[in-house]
């Protein structure tokens, strides 16, 4: 999403964390595979059989 290569010689050591951070927070607000992973599970349906 932002074109970050973090593999870069130098990329970290010229950022401040404030830099990484709002990036990661991006990533995780965003429709994102860094988002799906953390993102909580989907509730499963109750298979529960109704009473009569």
């Amino acid at each position: 999403m932002y074109g970050i290569d973090l593999d870069t010689p130098g990329l970290m050591q010229a950022r401040t964390w404030r830099w990484l951070r709002i990036r990661i927070l991006g990533l995780l607000s965003a429709e994102s595979r860094l988002s799906r992973h953390f993102a909580p599970p989907e509730p499963k349906p109750s298979r529960r059989t109704p009473r009569h």
